[in-house]
């Protein structure tokens, strides 16, 4: 059966078509596809290929490396270096990034997660790919500086999550748009168009388990969370989003007495998906800031994160800092 649906390609060749604002953009995002494709069948092989596990190395972040992490790493840094537009690619796995070239053509700074909620990969949970996409200025030299900028001089974010489906989300400004991998024709979809966080919302999502980590004003608010909503939580960043987005939900990662800086990483996973959650019409806070708005300082920054609908988000907020 042949389908109707647009595919990602015939989507970004036709959306994007004629327009300066996505030039070079569509080489990325193919790429990105391409990337999680390849890593999506790594995923599934995982068990019987035997490379579930760790490959005993420590990455820059302190945390022992999944096989898979560093394999996801290497796919994306390959076909984003080999896509033609990029200049520089920062990944939680890499110390300092990778430069790719300072020509004309390359047009972009892509900074990701490769392989998010890593740590579920023993036990078949679903995880994924979170990337954020910022525009490179014309003619600037491309070095360490040139992955530090804010949130929002972000032109698009993706995530993918591989789960019960292999699902690629692409945010754009003022659009966000859903696509599921066919695995019988190898094509992303278009299946979820127009994206918004549903106008209720039922749901929470944070850890819990730390609450004995947290400060007064952290655990008031969490008691809220759970008097007015029913939590859901698995422990993979973006498979929390991806569910609180369709279905309605807010998601919080709020820092603790361990980690008083937070525990997620601003460029890789609360830039990129603080865009998509703006683009649905919610927001994106560490708890007293815009997230987009925060000036990174390093690379690896860590931050907390709340991400939801506005309005929800503007609620917890107001008994968090009251």
């Amino acid at each position: 059966m042949t389908s109707s649906r647009l595919t990602l390609t015939e989507y970004v060749d036709s959306v994007w078509a004629g327009d300066s604002a996505f030039e070079g953009l569509d080489n990325v995002v193919k790429a990105i596809a391409d990337g999680t494709r390849q890593v999506q069948a790594k995923v599934q092989a995982a068990a019987i290929a035997d490379v579930l596990g760790t490959t005993g190395d420590v990455n820059v972040q302190g945390e022992v490396v999944q096989i898979l992490d560093e394999q996801g790493s290497d796919t994306f840094v390959d076909v984003l270096s080999k896509s033609g537009s990029v200049a520089a690619i920062g990944s939680e796995e890499i110390a300092e990034g990778v430069i790719v070239g300072d020509g004309p053509e390359h047009q972009y700074v892509v900074l990701m997660d490769p392989l998010d909620g890593s740590s579920n990969i023993d036990v078949a949970v679903s995880i994924g790919s979170i990337l954020g996409i910022w525009k490179r200025e014309p003619g600037t030299p491309v070095n360490a500086e040139t992955m530090l900028s804010p949130g929002n001089e972000q032109v698009a974010a993706v995530y993918a999550v591989y789960g019960s489906s292999t699902v690629l989300i692409v945010a754009t400004t003022g659009s966000v748009q859903g696509f599921t991998l066919d695995l019988a024709s190898g094509e992303f979809e278009l299946t979820h168009p127009d994206l918004r966080f549903p106008a209720k919302c039922q749901y929470y999502s944070m850890p819990d388990g730390y609450y004995k980590n947290w400060d007064e004003p952290t655990r008031a608010t969490a008691t809220m969370l759970r008097d007015s909503y029913s939590l859901r939580y698995v422990g993979s960043l973006v498979a929390d989003f991806h569910r609180n987005l369709l279905k309605g939900g807010m998601f919080w990662y709020p820092a603790d007495s361990k980690s008083p800086d937070g525990k997620l990483r601003l460029m890789y996973e609360a830039n990129p998906l603080g865009f998509v959650a703006e683009q649905a019409g919610g927001a994106a806070s560490s708890g007293n800031q815009r997230i987009l708005d925060i000036q990174p300082e390093k690379l690896h920054q860590r931050v907390p994160l709340m991400l939801g609908p506005t309005d929800v988000v503007e609620k917890t907020l107001s008994i968090l800092n009251s």
